[in-house]
C-alpha cells in the first residue's frame, strides 16, 4: 500500500481545465517530473530521442514549447516519473473495457491513483511505480491493454488528438481517494495475454523463443534503421511459429519506443509474416492482427469508475 499520490497524480488532480501543455509541463517539473514535447494533435515525440530526452529543467521546456508553442505533453512512464499506467483502448472490434473489467472482478487493477480518458474514448489508470523493481512496458493487442512502464512513455493533460473530425482533449476523470495500491503488472499480463510461444530445438526439448530479447533489440533501433530492424524481428518470430498476435503485442510497445507508430507497426508485422509464411496458409494467422485505429465506440464503459 502506498501512503499518498504520486507528484505526477498531485499536480494533474490540481491542474485548471484551462491550464496549456507549457504551463502544466513546468508545473510537473517543478514537482519533479520530467516531461517532453508530442507533436500537437498526435502522440509522436518532437525530441530525437523522444522520452529519453525528457527533461525537468524549466529552461529546456521553455526553449522547447518556445519552438513548438502547440506541442502536446508527454512523460516518461516507470521510475522516472513515479507513475506506471494500464492504458486501455478502443479499436475496430477490439474493446478493452472488456478486459479491463475482468482484471477488476479478479482483483487486478485495484488501487489506481487517478483515472484520464483518452481523446479515443479510452481510459489511462495512474499506479505508484515500484521503487526498486522493474516494471517494463508490454501490450496485449487482443485485450485491447497495455501497460506503460519502464521503456515507455505516455500523453498526459490537457494534450490534444482529433478524433473522427473532433478535437478532444486528455481529461481526468477521476482521483482515486481510496486505498493506494501497487500494480502487478506481471500478474495483470499473464491474466489477459497466453505465454510466449514455444518451439523445439535441435535436442529436441521445449523452450521458450526469445521473443522479449528481440522485442527488446527493436526498441533500441535508431532512426533509419528501426523500420528495417523491426521487419526482420517479425520474420524471425513468424519463422519460429511466434502467433502473428503474440508477435504484434511484443514489438508494438518495441516499435513505439523506438518512434513508429501503431499503423506503420502493423502494416510492418504483416508484411514480415506473408514473406515468411506465405499465403494462403498463413491468411488465418496474419487476418488476427488487429487493423488500424478507428473511432470507438461513445458507449464504453468500466466498473473500474463505477
Amino acid at each position: 500500500m502506498t501512503a499518498a499520490h504520486s507528484a505526477f497524480s498531485s499536480v494533474m488532480a490540481r491542474m485548471p481545465g484551462t491550464a496549456a501543455p507549457k504551463q502544466t509541463a513546468l508545473v510537473l517539473a517543478a514537482a519533479g517530473v520530467p516531461v517532453f514535447p508530442v507533436a500537437a494533435e498526435s502522440k509522436r515525440p518532437l525530441t530525437r530521442r523522444g522520452f529519453h530526452d525528457a527533461s525537468a529543467d524549466p529552461a529546456q521546456l521553455r526553449s522547447w514549447w518556445g519552438a513548438h508553442p502547440r506541442a502536446n505533453l508527454g512523460i516518461p512512464t516507470g521510475k522516472a516519473s513515479g507513475v506506471v499506467v494500464v492504458d486501455v483502448d478502443v479499436h475496430g472490434q477490439v474493446n478493452g473495457y472488456d478486459a479491463l473489467n475482468r482484471a477488476h472482478v479478479a482483483g487486478l487493477v485495484a488501487g489506481w491513483e487517478i483515472a484520464v480518458r483518452s481523446p479515443s474514448g479510452g481510459l489511462h489508470l495512474y499506479f505508484h511505480a515500484s521503487p526498486s523493481d522493474q516494471q517494463r512496458s508490454w501490450q496485449a493487442a487482443r485485450a485491447g491493454i497495455d501497460f506503460r512502464g519502464d521503456g515507455g512513455y505516455i500523453v498526459v493533460p490537457p494534450s490534444t488528438r482529433t478524433v473522427a473530425g473532433e478535437r478532444c482533449a486528455y481529461a481526468v476523470g477521476r482521483v482515486n481517494s481510496g486505498q493506494l495500491l501497487m500494480l502487478d503488472a506481471e500478474r495483470l499480463r499473464d491474466f489477459l495475454s497466453p505465454k510466449p510461444a514455444m518451439h523445439r530445438n535441435e535436442s529436441g526439448i521445449d523452450h521458450p523463443f526469445e521473443v522479449e530479447r528481440l522485442a527488446a533489440w527493436v526498441a533500441r533501433r535508431e532512426e533509419g534503421e528501426r523500420n528495417h530492424g523491426l521487419f526482420w524481428a517479425a520474420c524471425k518470430m513468424a519463422e519460429h511459429d511466434v502467433p502473428a498476435g503474440a508477435a504484434l503485442d511484443a514489438l508494438t510497445v518495441a516499435g513505439g519506443s523506438a518512434g513508429l507508430t501503431d499503423r506503420e507497426i502493423s502494416t510492418t508485422v504483416r508484411s514480415a509474416y506473408r514473406a515468411v509464411q506465405g499465403a494462403p496458409s498463413s491468411a488465418a494467422r496474419v487476418s488476427s492482427l488487429p487493423q488500424p485505429d478507428r473511432a470507438p465506440p461513445r458507449n464504453s464503459q468500466s466498473r473500474v469508475l463505477a
